[in-house]
């Protein structure tokens, strides 16, 4: 009795906070501004690029959990563009069938699914919790692979990438196309393209990792034609209510590297090329750089690129509390929060959220099963 009494008085209120107001891109609307950033499960176990039962959980327990769009971890292009031998993959379309029901789970739950397509590049085939030498590349004889890039530089220790030749460049393009079009087959309703933490897109990107003369190379406009010969492609394939996302990492943390003015200047391109909403994180591109960590450290690059490039962003990293990701959105710092780790520990983060903000139970958009235990 006392647990109804309680959802009945929430429900009387009619308080709604900038974080749980709807967002729409290119006409798709998103149930609210707290998002599930990718990240990496190293859970495909029978290395074939499928995900499992247990993406299933992972994924759909956090659309039910109140997240307005669930973007799944890094998928692979081709199986050379995995990060490790046990990343999900759309490299063929037997990965298609096994992305559906997970896709079709999301969505049922009134999350918005989508995917974030990726090439490892030079931190391709290392270890992780399921395989084994983790920190460090996985030896050939050990299912690993020979890792390439746009200039032949190791990252840290991890083995040396062979350099990309032109054809092979537009062999990647082709790749990430054909991807996309899996991935709408599967039926995700928007894409994201991972140019950011020194995978191969941000390889090309930033001045310290690319050292190449030709046309992907030299001046920014060299760099960054690979990344907007990839972003046509996979806009080409998607619908036109499909929204078309890019993570970049604004800035490599390192001297004469990738910079914020570098990533605005980027943005812009993006934007006349189909991408409506950019996805903003930092580092991960050389190693060793530390990193000024704290809570909401990457908002003001979000900021920055939103307010300069005058396109739509997300925010992620420490952002935990709900005040806290109110504000971000409410001052126009981002137009959604990604909770990353904090929805590792709680898939029902944007619930308990909702409760801590003010907003009823029944505006928070509980799943009919799970309303008797509202916050």
């Amino acid at each position: 009795m006392a647990a109804d009494k309680r959802t009945d008085k929430r429900s009387k209120k009619n308080t709604r906070p900038h974080l749980f107001d709807p967002l729409t891109l290119r006409g798709l609307e998103i149930r609210n501004r707290v998002w599930l950033p990718p990240m990496d499960t190293y859970s495909a176990f029978a290395q074939d690029g499928k995900p499992t039962p247990f993406h299933y959980q992972h994924y759909v327990s956090r659309a039910l959990g109140g997240f307005g769009m669930v973007i799944a971890e890094a998928t692979a292009v081709s199986p050379e563009g995995r990060i490790s031998p046990n990343d999900v993959g759309l490299w063929n379309d037997d990965q298609v069938e096994a992305w559906r029901w997970i896709v079709d789970g999301i969505r049922d739950a009134g999350a918005v699914p989508a995917v974030q397509l990726n090439h490892s590049g030079r931190k391709g085939s290392t270890g992780s919790f399921t395989v084994g030498y983790e920190g460090q590349s996985v030896p050939m004889d050990a299912g690993g692979w020979q890792t390439v890039a746009p200039s032949p530089i190791a990252f840290g220790d991890y083995a040396m990438p062979r350099e990309l030749s032109v054809e092979e460049i537009h062999g990647i393009v082709e790749q990430f196309h054909a991807a996309a079009s899996r991935a709408v087959r599967a039926g995700f309703q928007a894409i994201e393209i991972h140019a950011a933490h020194g995978y191969l897109l941000s390889e090309f990107l930033d001045p310290l990792t690319n050292e190449r003369t030709d046309e992907y190379g030299g001046d920014l406009n060299g760099r960054m034609r690979l990344l907007i010969e990839v972003a046509d492609a996979v806009r080409s394939v998607m619908p036109d209510n499909a929204p078309l996302l890019v993570r970049v990492s604004a800035t490599d943390w390192a001297a004469g590297g990738w910079d914020l003015d570098q990533t605005i200047a980027v943005a812009r391109a993006l934007r006349s090329h189909g991408v409506d909403l950019i996805d903003v994180s930092t580092g991960g591109i050389i190693a060793g750089v530390t990193i000024p960590a704290e809570p909401g450290y990457q908002v003001p690059f979000a900021s920055e690129v939103r307010k300069h490039a005058d396109i739509r962003t997300t925010a992620v990293g420490l952002i935990t509390k709900a005040k806290q990701a109110d504000k971000i959105v409410n001052r126009g710092d981002a137009d959604a929060v990604e909770i990353g780790r904090a929805a590792l520990r709680n898939p029902y983060w944007p619930l308990r959220a909702a409760y801590k903000l003010g907003l009823s139970t029944e505006a928070a958009g509980y799943p009919d099963q799970y309303v008797r235990g509202a916050y």
